[in-house]
This record gives C-alpha cells, structure tokens and sequence, in this order.
C-alpha cells in the first residue's frame, strides 16, 4: 500500500482557534506527544507572528526528534528568514511558503496581478530553497483559483524548488468529487508534477474537510494536512484522526497506509483538548465520548452477540480501553442490563433481574441520562438486603429557602397501609425526619451524617450513610438517590427498618 505523509499543523493552524492560545511549554507538551503519535510532519508555527511563537517553534525544532519540523511564513523575504532562524536547531526542516492565488484574494486582499503574484511565488521559493533543502509551497485558497493560473504557479513553484506543492481549501468551499477532480487535474496539467509531494490542507466550513482530504487522497495526493479534534480556523480543519482511521479502516478500499502509531490517538486528543480548552464533543467521531457507546436496546443486543455488528473500528485501536462499551440509560434492555450486572458479579435470579430492571432501574434512568457501575451496585445491594421493608418511602415533599421554615410532609407504607405525616425542623432533612419519627412512633437521634456522590456528573446519585440512635441502639443507615432529601429520608427509614427486624 502507499504510504500516506501526515502532515500535523495543530500548532500552527489548530492554535488559530478562537481560545485556543498556546505558551511554549503547552506546545512543546503536545509537540512530544505527536511525536509518539507518529507525524510525519509537524508545523510547529508561525515564527515571524509573535515572539512567543517564535521561540515556540525554536524550542520544538531543538527538543522534538524523529520527524520533520516545518514553520509557516508568507512569500516575504523576512518572514522566510524568521523561519529559518526559529528552525535552526532542528535536524529534519521545512520551510512552508504561501501565497494567495484566487481572484478574491488578489482583488481585495494583496491587491496584486497574476504576474506579479507568479513573480512572487518562484522568488519565494527560489529564496527559502537557498537556506533550507525542504521547501513546501501553497497557493492560498487554490479551490477557489483559476485552473490554468493554479497549473502555471504550481509548475513555477517546483521548478524554483518546492518539494512539496500543498493545495488548501481554505475556506472549505469544495465539494469531494469536485476536489477530488482538481487533485487529478494538477497531476494531468503541471508537467513536473512528479518532482514534488502532491499535499491538500482542507478546512471544515461545510462540514467536509475529510471527505475531500480522502478524495484527494483517491486521486494522487500523497500529503494530508490535518489537526489533532479538527481544531483550526472557524469550523476547523480535517481531523487527523478521523483521516488516519478512514485509512486504516478502509484500506481495503482506499489502499493506502501512514506512520501513525494509532493506539496513542486517544491519549493526544485528550491532551490537546485539556491543553487548549477546547472541548471533543460527545459525539465526535473517534475521539467523542461516545464513539464507542451503545445506549439503544437494539444495538446494546446486537453487541453483546457480536461486537462488529455495530463497531467498525476496537476501541483499543485509537488507546481507548472500555469494557463492554455499552452505556446503561432509559433507552437499555434487560439483556444489556442484565449482562453488566453478571459482568459485576452479581448473580441474580430473573425474578430478582425483572424486579430491579423494571421498578428500580428504569425509575433511576428516567432521572439520570447515564446509569454507572456503582449506580448499578447501589441499586443491587438495596435491593438484596436482607432486612426487611416494614416502613416504605412514599412520597416526600419539602418546603425550604433562607427565608422560609424548613417543612416537610412524608407519607410511609407499611403491611398495605399508607401513613402521613407533616413537621417542621432546622433544614429539610431535619424536617423530614421528625415527620418520620411522628408516623413510625421511634425518636431517633442522629449521631453521624455523611453523603458523597455515588458517580460523576451533576444528575449523579447522592449516598447517604448515618448513624441513629433509638431505643438505646445505634443502627447504620444507608440509601442513595439523584434527590439528596429523599437519599437522606430513605437512609433514615433504613436504620429504622433494620432497628425493627433486629428486635
């Protein structure tokens, strides 16, 4: 299979991100890390822009071994100088000239002929050529670009020295097959095609930076530019990732390769994430939280039979290591319900499995968007205790504020009868506690109160553990709930429950 060059500009194009803002040391972080990822090229920044990024690249092209360190600069003779001297120390170099070439940019923005702007891009290149042997040049916003002008800058650009040709759409305006097309045109129409790396730099805008980099990729070209989430400019850049996995997964279709060193895609997206606070959304393809979840029933039991019916791509080939991968919530069935609980080690009949999945499971899940491993555990051992249920929380209801008397009116189950009762007290489980105490006839006395979440997230389960004393006795009293008034209700009655079947 060919071998497809990767061509990272997360620092350079990705840091561009409004927020993104990256020091020295956060680059050189991420810098290490794509180096174990396995780029072929890294565009470490733009020298001449700042003197942060400056020495950012510098310290990148001085620390970071094993692959090509490339910094960007404009078809201006100080910008390709800056470059050169912030890449000094690197082994492997590249310098990465642009230059705009559609008529838009050359009306409104350089405000240039085509002459002029072919004069510039063959001095350019002739010039950065003269300091370094590696010498990349883009046309900026080539999709938009007269063909027959983008043929003759191309076809200037390596006969002054590019070894690399780069064709960005820049502000993500083609469609795939069109793109594709373009990419297969260039090798047909520029004559020295062959002494230069055909490369694409594709950007998001309309959603389609890796359709048309893998369209590209289809029709000759050997480079991809890409950043780590698809941070860039606006709506972004092609995702690396999403990029490297199409061609690993389609290579029976694409027939192409890359150095990527897949297993440490998840840990370098998490990192790039955390470092510029940009966060993956839940659903990005690869790297998302969910990529590799199935709430659905259907799906969940399609799973469990057999992984492949819903999963093209291990989670294990991008660093990601889950067990089972299949995400509890109001959506589940039983099967991927019980499934987990067997996986945990709990052996239930399926009396036992019915009664929990359909009274407490699914009441938990319609207040919960995620059901977690101790939520389940929670719901087991309550379940299963051993003490039995004389009094049963029916409902609850609380009034309290800074302002207002804490009250609270509790309603109690027991052999078929149903009890109410009402009382006031110094905060709202105060007052629930003494209208339990009313209904249960036992004064409890609240020696020690704790509660912690049972799992992550703001909808996760609150666990109440107390110490009471009544009737001369401490019992422990233990419950949970996403509501920490009713886990603290329910706790209470616990102690009382077990107080009753102790004596």
């Amino acid at each position: 299979m060919d071998k497809i060059i990767i061509f990272d500009t997360t620092l350079r194009d990705g840091e561009q991100s409004p927020g993104a803002s990256l020091d020295t040391q956060k680059k050189l972080e991420i810098a290490h890390q794509l180096a174990r990822l396995g780029v072929d090229v890294l565009e470490a920044g733009f020298p001449i822009s700042s003197p942060d990024d400056f020495r950012a690249v510098q310290m990148v092209a001085k620390q970071v071994k094993g692959l090509i360190i490339c910094g960007l600069a404009r078809a201006i003779k100080k910008d390709i100088d800056a470059a050169d001297r912030a890449l000094h120390p690197a082994r492997r170099k590249r310098i990465h000239v642009f230059l705009a070439t559609s008529k838009i940019h050359l009306k409104y923005k350089l405000k240039k002929a085509d002459a002029e702007i072919l004069r510039l891009a063959v001095e350019s290149v002739k010039y950065a050529r003269n300091l370094v042997e590696d010498v990349e040049f883009s046309p900026e916003d080539a999709s938009r670009t007269d063909k027959e002008f983008l043929f003759r800058v191309v076809e200037a650009a390596i006969a002054a020295g590019a070894g690399t040709i780069n064709i960005p759409d820049t502000v993500g305006y083609a469609i795939p097959e069109e793109f594709g097309r373009l990419i297969a045109e260039i090798r047909e129409n520029v004559s020295n095609i062959d002494r230069a790396v055909l490369s694409v730099h594709c950007h998001n805008d309309l959603g389609l930076g890796v359709a048309n980099s893998l369209a590209a990729i289809a029709n000759g070209a050997g480079q991809v530019e890409c950043t780590i989430n698809g941070l860039g400019e606006r709506a972004g850049n092609a995702s690396l990732e999403e990029i490297v996995m199409a061609l690993r997964t389609r290579c029976d279709y694409l027939n192409k390769t890359t150095n990527i060193r897949t297993a440490e895609i998840y840990k370098t997206s998490r990192l790039v994430s955390k470092l510029t606070g940009i966060m993956v959304q839940p659903n990005k393809a690869i790297v998302g939280q969910n990529a590799f979840r199935h709430e659905a029933g259907i799906h969940q039991d399609g799973v469990l039979k057999r992984r492949v019916t819903y999963e093209i791509m291990r989670p294990q080939d991008v660093g990601l290591e889950v067990e089972g991968g299949l995400v509890l919530g109001k959506h589940s069935g039983r099967h991927a319900f019980s499934e987990r609980l067997k996986k945990m080690g709990f052996h239930l009949s399926p009396a036992q499995i019915d009664k929990l999945f359909f009274q407490r499971f699914k009441q938990l899940a319609d207040k919960k968007k995620e059901i977690f491993d101790e939520d389940l555990i929670t719901l087991v051992e309550e379940e299963i205790s051993v003490t039995p249920k004389v009094w049963q929380l029916v409902e609850l209801t609380v009034a309290s504020g800074n302002k207002v008397t804490p009250y609270a009116t509790i309603k109690l189950k027991s052999k078929g009868k149903t009890f109410s009762k009402s009382s006031s007290g110094d905060g709202p489980v105060d007052a629930c506690y003494k209208a339990i105490d009313k209904i249960t006839g036992i004064k409890g006395r609240l020696l020690d109160y704790s509660i912690q979440a049972v799992t992550r997230g703001k909808d996760a389960q609150g666990e109440v553990h107390l110490l009471v004393q009544a009737k001369g006795k401490e019992i422990s009293g233990r419950s949970s709930s996403t509501d920490i008034i009713e886990a603290s209700a329910k706790a209470y009655l616990d102690a009382i429950n077990k107080l009753l079947y102790r004596k």
